[in-house]
């Protein structure tokens, strides 16, 4: 009880430090300084008045909420949020209606949608006409990729821009401006041990409302005389154990993430690619995932260079069947080492997209006769398997039959590399081709 009562002298209703200490103009904003910088484009446009529909884009906790109240502030309009969860199309269409007689009146509506990509296609597709007559200026806010989550027609009316990450920096500098702010705490002296601020920080991961929130609970929990609070490493370390992981297992940065791992393992960093992985991992996607990319790794990268890679990666998704999380993460791991390591080639994965190109182009060519199946008397009537060549029957195990459709007479599609293991088959290859010009 002693803490409850306590905290209530310093808050406003109780409501959360993040928004009892929310910057209220662009010079009070962290962050975004390529956004929001001297001249640069979102702060003239804000500055001038000269507003148009918005999408903000960025992770979460950069100050996309904030930013758009300080833009509806800042240009003296109307400011009205609406929720993916509770609003349906007929209330969005009520307080449009609404929108559109205050702008009559002269008065301009900033309509706020956070996680805009939540809203359904009909949601999204009721605001298209208030937009198109300028009833509203629409600000979206989102963590998914605009361009996959946001109707077509909508998105083509809103100017896009993507906001970053905060740095720890930007954190450090959104705490002490906490600390400070006269609706942060503002009945009590807090001492923060050195250190404090930036495990903060760092622990925050970029995203500033954890920051706030971990600032908030670490006052409640501080060590108390009076008025006056101490935040120690200690205590500190009692509330934070894991840095939270932006991972959507669904969204952009699932992609985000697979590529740069196929991509570290493509490029030989052995580093760059178990960071990865492990980030999928402690992000808690599912190891059979991370298992399936790995088996098209080795054929598509690796190939024939290394005829082990598969045999591994296919052994690693069985591990991870058998054994599942989180046992099986070091098995990831090491087949990541393995693949990254070893020699790479796509020519196997360049065969197949040359195939499926010529395919394409020619359609479906007859399959030549001597090697058609004939199982019953009128296929052999018809020439079905005629002059048809064993190989086995022969002593280099080589025919002078031709078994390719004869408009491709010619057409190569397997071109080894001169990497690992591959030279082998290129000899091999090499080879055939001899004997075929001495016999054909």
């Amino acid at each position: 009880m002693h803490q409850e009562s306590l905290f209530n002298q310093n808050s406003e209703d109780n409501t959360p430090l993040a928004n009892r200490v929310r910057p209220t103009n662009i010079d009070e904003f962290v962050g975004q300084q390529h956004l929001l910088g001297k001249d640069k484009i979102l702060r003239e446009i804000i500055m001038n008045d000269q507003l148009s529909s918005l999408i903000f884009w960025g992770p979460p906790g950069v100050g996309k909420t904030t930013l758009a109240e300080i833009i509806a502030k800042q240009t003296k309009s109307h400011f009205i949020t609406f929720s993916a969860v509770t609003s349906s199309i007929r209330d969005i269409r009520k307080i449009m209606e609404e929108a559109e007689q205050n702008r009559e009146y002269g008065e301009r509506t900033v309509c706020f949608i956070d996680e805009i990509h939540r809203f359904n296609k009909a949601q999204q597709d009721a605001f298209l006409p208030f937009v198109e007559r300028g009833s509203i200026i629409l600000i979206g806010a989102t963590t998914e990729n605009p361009s996959f989550e946001i109707n077509a027609a909508l998105l083509s009316r809103c100017r896009v821009f993507v906001l970053n990450s905060l740095s720890a920096r930007d954190i450090e500098e959104v705490l002490q401006r906490a600390l400070s702010h006269p609706h942060g705490f503002p009945e009590l002296t807090i001492d923060c041990e050195e250190g404090v601020i930036p495990l903060i920080a760092q622990f925050a991961n970029g995203d500033a409302r954890i920051a706030l929130n971990t600032l908030e609970m670490a006052v409640l929990n501080g060590e108390r005389d009076g008025r006056n609070v101490s935040l120690t490493m200690a205590t500190l370390k009692q509330l934070i154990n894991t840095k939270s992981l932006r991972y959507d297992k669904k969204g952009e940065e699932h992609y985000n993430i697979i590529s740069a791992l196929h991509k570290s393992m493509r490029n030989s960093d052995v580093d760059a690619a178990i960071y990865w992985c492990s980030r999928m991992i402690d992000g808690g996607e599912d190891p059979l995932y991370i298992a399936r990319r790995l088996v098209r790794f080795a054929s598509e990268d690796i190939g024939l260079a290394d005829t082990n890679a598969l045999q591994v990666a296919v052994n690693t998704f069985n591990a991870c069947q058998f054994l599942g999380m989180p046992e099986c993460d070091v098995h990831l791991t090491e087949c990541v080492i393995y693949l990254s390591l070893a020699p790479k080639s796509n020519a196997a994965y360049a065969a197949r997209q040359e195939a499926k190109r010529v395919i394409k182009k020619t359609g479906n060519l007859p399959v030549p006769l001597t090697i058609r199946n004939a199982p019953t008397k009128l296929m052999k009537e018809l020439n079905y398997g005629k002059n048809y060549q064993y190989a086995h029957d022969t002593k280099d195990k080589l025919t002078t039959m031709k078994t390719m459709p004869s408009e491709l007479a010619g057409q190569t599609f397997y071109h080894p590399s001169t990497q690992g293991r591959e030279p082998r088959f290129q000899a091999r290859m090499d080879q055939i081709n001899e004997w075929h010009r001495k016999h054909d």
